[in-house]
């Protein structure tokens, strides 16, 4: 079997992350008078780059100059409320020990700020354990583009079609597929049914291993 690589998109794949962007989108939103339902967060943030987060909130083109300003003040809330919370999804540590103990390259690719990866992969001692470690800064275009996948890839020295991504929203996994590799729905956030059709899904990390990775990707 040639040599494969797993990659990890982190909010709802390594830590659930998206009840804590609730609340520092709904803090920061109070400022403008806005109180969206969970339902709204659901559709129009889980999984989307800030950007488009903020322009379908606040109904209006968000300029760069606000919207790095925009961004800045909800990264900073997220970081202070999740700073005490962080905690990996079941099993997802033993699951990486597993990775790492058969051999295979690993990686984060993460839409999220570097100073959020940090924070997080800090407090889990992810460095040591991953090869490729990739925020919002390292890339030029946001999922569902495959950019940050592909350089992940090139990263790993790996080909995309021996990389397994782990990913939990529908733009993060149709970024997976057009980079040309299989994916894991990891069913945090959303149900099967409303994501693109992947070669697995998981709730967690709690019946997987290296065997299962290298099982699934031979089937596949």
């Amino acid at each position: 079997m040639q040599q494969i690589a797993v990659i990890f998109d982190m909010d709802g794949v390594i830590v659930h992350t998206n009840p804590y962007h609730s609340l520092a989108f709904r803090k920061l939103f109070t400022a403008y008078e806005l109180n969206p339902s969970e339902e709204e967060f659901e559709l129009h943030m889980y999984g989307k780059h800030n950007s488009y987060i903020f322009s379908h909130f606040l109904n209006r083109k968000i300029g760069r100059e606000e919207l790095v300003e925009l961004e800045n003040e909800k990264e900073a809330l997220f970081r202070e409320i999740y700073a005490t919370e962080i905690d990996p999804i079941p099993n997802f540590l033993p699951f990486l020990t597993s990775l790492k103990e058969a051999g295979i390259p690993t990686g984060i690719a993460t839409s999220a700020p570097r100073a959020n990866l940090d924070l997080i992969a800090t407090k889990l001692d992810l460095f040591r354990l991953m090869d490729s470690v990739l925020a919002s800064e390292d890339i030029h275009l946001h999922k569902p583009h495959p950019e940050v996948y592909l350089k992940s890839a090139e990263n790993l020295g790996i080909p995309p079609e021996n990389c397994l991504v782990f990913e939990d929203s529908f733009s993060g996994i149709t970024a997976g597929l057009n980079a040309g590799m299989k994916v894991v729905g990891v069913l945090s956030s959303h149900k099967k049914e409303d994501l693109p059709v992947c070669q697995a899904y998981i709730n967690d990390y709690t019946d997987i291993d290296a065997k299962w990775v290298k099982e699934l990707m031979i089937e596949n």
